[in-house]
């Protein structure tokens, strides 16, 4: 246990504080201070002499593509195009050097038949948090008080109670405090605030120590009230009423107390008004100092200090109130250092682009940007060159040794180069699989390093990985499928990511960590993980915290409204828009368009709880301490199964559809279309697959409609909506377009049923698509499109692309087992040399029931497969891989392969 004891109330991640974080302009950045949020950028630009300069904006195509990466971050590079495809760019690279420093190297390459004249520019910063979705920096305050008084912050509380209960009060969105926004002028950055104080009877309560008694005392109350409001006051056993007088800003509001006593005492705050209010914080001080109360914003000096390094070609960088001083090395003569006064250079640097006199170019002051102008860098055709420099951080005297002892002797920097890029290694695959080595490559180094700092969480600025920079948040269903790609890269960064969703158990503001689409991947991601490495720590640590996750999503725990409906049938409305994360979705769309969600139940809803619910049961069942745990899980999976086939199924339409109910919750109708045809034609309707409820009949019309070419299956994958349906549309996000995550959930269940070629038909299809758009664009895409078969949407996609990353692993990395959801392994022996393999494994489907387990054994081999409580069927596939059909399996089972 004491292994996973560091991931307890942590959701950051186990990176080093060098990384690709940046949210602004590619490169390389420094966590400055983690505490704060402040993050140092440096950021390498090419471009052509006195023409134009590249800005490689993470926010919008710009030009670069992430090209490689190792897991720890020890090397990265992207490719910056100059001129589209090839015929001029630069790679640039960032390798480790040691933990406080890293070698920058820049590999120039002029693939055209004239000379070119090549400029670049490092363009360092200091970057301060800002508020999401409005993307300005945020101003915190500082409370300035007598001596020995405390400043409590509003969000110290012990308990904050809405007098009218909220569906959110267990599940608080982005791992925020109950109650809490976040704000300018704060301290602290957050306050309480709205809907805080729209029911009287609103209730804030704290448990604060006065040190020394207080004459006299005066209670300080910092808040907003736009139309004013009052408020109950209770110190211990005294009530009192305190008045906040209308106000578009934050004030003061002050009410005489009295003489106060040293001690532990319980504060109170109740609403009696109907306000909406803002609660900064409060303090207890004598009258006679009370005036000395004040608060200042603490400005961002993001204006650094330019010092002469301690060699030729060096530069040293102070941020008035950064912990560290930064140094940079770069080894090209023709050098200038200036300055850029503004927070953008998307437009400002293009601007300036021929003024060739300025060192100090004056933009709109909010911002500060150090440039080191490395200019003119001639090539000649069909040539390359290659440029290396260093950037450091620490105290001063640890940059000033080692920008001193650091050689920028081109044999020194290719060695360290050389050594760092050995890492990107992949693992052992088939000749077979070769085709896609670049493909994945690209999807590697694109989920790799879609990692940004700093995201807000429980109080904390945290690391996080991002389906893609435009979304500078978390992402609850993404990050699971984020997760899922790296179970075949990199196990300690699969691990950091389930963590980074999971709450101490008995949590009450957050059952899980909760934005977006309430999709549970989470729990096959632990599945996964699990069926890896079998380790009983893992188990224990994660099994409670994904068991209060399930809990609320089942409507069993803190105040969840998931389960109210008498039919059984689970929704999710009142956390989230999205069931599946498919935005456009036809039914759900329709849904909210004539507001039904007080009375729809989807499909995929009860389904995904139907599975995790299964898949939780077999965790439970590995360990004595869970056993009375999957009586439960049966109860749960009959219930829930019962009601999608007794209420969802329409035998006519052939799928399952949106359940609508009356008003004491009760059958009404399914949810039809305009046409009378049912309304989830889509991949909701086919969901029950995946959850195994299904009878062998339904199970086989199921399968037949999802691979039936004038229904779901088209050339390039499997439409999210089915192509007969009078709703489908050519030119919608998710309507009319292929994605990988729901590929990824009926890939699986295909193992499931036995089904071999059916899931190798999705995963082929989804790798031939990928190596087409991604050699063709370089970009990794979120989805495509039916009508033309090429990617749209954002173009540095990792998040729910990941499945391309297993896909290729479960058919062409040696040493791959794959398995449907029905299989808990509980012991694994592979040789070596991939020769042979056993395992011991428990089954939780149907006995007579064939499923499908794959394993990537040697090539050039014949294999012989023999099960113990199991009958297993064995056979080579074509591209490489033993796929094994076991039938007749009980609950406890066993196989061995070995060559014939």
């Amino acid at each position: 246990m004491s292994d996973y004891q560091h991931l307890s109330h942590n959701h950051d991640l186990n990176l080093p504080s060098w990384g690709p974080y940046a949210k602004q302009y590619i490169g390389l950045s420094h966590i400055n201070d983690p505490s704060k949020g402040v993050r140092f950028d440096l950021s390498l630009m090419p471009g052509f002499y006195r023409r134009k300069i590249d800005i490689p904006n993470v926010l919008w195509e710009s030009g670069y593509h992430p090209w490689e990466a190792s897991p720890d971050f020890s090397h990265f590079s992207h490719r910056h195009e100059l001129e589209w495809k090839d015929r001029v760019y630069a790679d640039i690279s960032f390798s480790r050097i040691d933990e406080q420093s890293r070698l920058i190297r820049v590999n120039f390459s002029n693939q055209t038949e004239q000379p070119q004249n090549l400029v670049l520019h490092a363009m360092a910063s200091l970057q301060p948090p800002r508020l999401p979705g409005h993307g300005e920096v945020q101003i915190f305050a500082e409370a300035r008080l007598p001596y020995g008084a405390k400043w409590v912050d509003a969000l110290d509380y012990k308990e904050l109670i809405f007098a009218k209960p909220r569906p959110a009060n267990g599940l608080v969105y982005d791992g925020l405090s109950r109650g809490e926004i976040r704000g300018q002028h704060f301290t602290g950055g957050s306050a309480i605030g709205s809907p805080f104080g729209m029911d009287a009877g609103d209730l804030l309560r704290y448990e604060i120590n006065i040190e020394t008694s207080l004459k006299d005392a005066v209670f300080l109350l910092r808040g907003q009230a736009v139309r004013g409001a009052e408020l109950e006051l209770w110190l211990g056993e005294h009530e009192h009423r305190l008045q906040m007088e209308p106000s578009g800003s934050l004030t003061l509001s002050e009410i005489h107390i009295g003489n106060l006593p040293a001690g532990k005492v319980a504060v109170y705050l109740r609403t009696r008004s109907v306000n909406p209010l803002v609660l900064d914080g409060f303090t207890l001080v004598e009258q006679q100092t009370s005036k000395e109360v004040t608060f200042v914003d603490l400005p961002w000096r993001i204006e650094p200090e330019l010092l002469e390094g301690p060699v030729p070609g060096s530069l040293i960088l102070h941020y008035p109130d950064s912990p560290c001083y930064y140094g940079l090395l770069w080894n090209y003569p023709d050098v200038e250092i200036r300055q850029f006064l503004s927070d953008e250079l998307d437009q400002f640097a293009r601007h300036t682009v021929h003024n060739h006199v300025s060192t100090i170019l004056h933009g709109n002051g909010k911002g500060h940007y150090t440039n080191v102008f490395m200019r003119p860098i001639s090539l000649n055709p069909a040539s390359s060159l290659i440029l290396h420099g260093m950037v450091c951080g620490g105290t001063l005297e640890e940059v000033l040794a080692r920008l001193a002892s650091f050689s920028l002797d081109a044999g020194s920097c290719e060695s360290i180069y050389l050594a760092e890029r050995q890492k990107l290694e992949p693992p052992l695959a088939y000749p077979s699989g070769d085709r896609y080595s670049f493909s994945q490559q690209l999807m590697r180094a694109t989920l790799l390093t879609n990692t940004v700092f700093p995201v807000y969480i429980k109080r904390t600025f945290i690391r996080h990985n991002t389906p893609g920079r435009w979304w500078d948040s978390l992402y609850t269903w993404d990050s699971g499928f984020i997760g899922l790609g790296f179970a075949d890269l990199d196990d300690s960064r699969a691990i950091d990511c389930l963590n980074a969703y999971m709450t101490e158990p008995g949590d009450p503001e957050a059952a899980f960590i909760h934005h977006g689409s309430p999709v549970p991947v989470q729990h096959y991601l632990f599945h996964e993980l699990w069926n890896r490495k079998q380790s009983p720590e893992f188990l224990n640590y994660f099994y409670p915290r994904l068991r209060q996750y399930y809990m609320f999503l089942a409507g069993k725990i803190n105040g969840s409204t998931t389960d109210v409906f008498q039919t059984g049938l689970l929704q999710t409305w009142d956390y989230f828009y999205n069931s599946g994360g498919w935005d456009d979705y036809p039914p759900q769309k329709y849904v909210h368009e004539l507001k039904l969600e007080y009375k729809a139940a989807p499909v995929i809803t009860t389904s995904q709880l139907i599975r995790i619910a299964k898949i939780l049961r077999m965790a439970a069942a590995t360990s004595d301490n869970w056993q009375m745990d999957t009586q439960e899980y049966d109860k749960d999976i009959r219930r829930w199964s019962d009601a999608l086939n007794a209420y969802a199924w329409d035998e006519e339409a052939g799928c399952y559809g949106y359940v609508l109910h009356n008003e004491e919750g009760e059958y009404e109708a399914l949810l039809r279309h305009g046409s009378e045809a049912n309304y989830n034609s889509g991949l909701d309707g086919l969901y029950p697959l995946l959850a195994g409820i299904c009878d062998k009949e339904r199970t086989q019309r199921l399968i037949d409609t999802l691979f039936d070419e004038k229904h779901f299956w088209t050339p390039i994958g499997l439409s999210t909506v089915d192509q007969g349906a009078p709703y489908y549309r050519a030119d919608g996000y998710w309507n009319g377009a292929v994605w990988m995550p729901h590929q990824w959930f009926f890939w699986k269940t295909m193992f499931d049923y036995g089904y071999p070629d059916l899931a190798y038909r999705i995963a082929n299809t989804a790798l031939e698509l990928w190596k087409r758009e991604t050699e063709a664009t370089y970009n990794c895409y979120e989805h495509f499109i039916v009508q033309s078969g090429t990617g749209a949407g954002w173009h540095h996609f990792g998040g729910l692309s990941a499945p391309v990353i297993n896909w290729f692993a479960a058919y062409y990395e040696l040493g791959k087992v794959t398995t449907g959801f029905n299989v808990w392994m509980l012991k694994q022996h592979c040789k070596d040399d991939y020769t042979e393999y056993g395992s011991e494994f428990h089954y939780a489907g149907q006995a007579d029931q064939p499923f499908h387990i794959r394993v990537n054994l040697a090539e050039g081999l014949s294999y012989e497969a023999t099960g113990t409580g199991c009958d297993v069927l064995c056979s080579c596939h074509p591209d490489g891989g033993v796929e094994l059909i076991i039938s007749n399996c009980l609950p406890y089972a066993s196989f061995w392969i070995r060559p014939a």
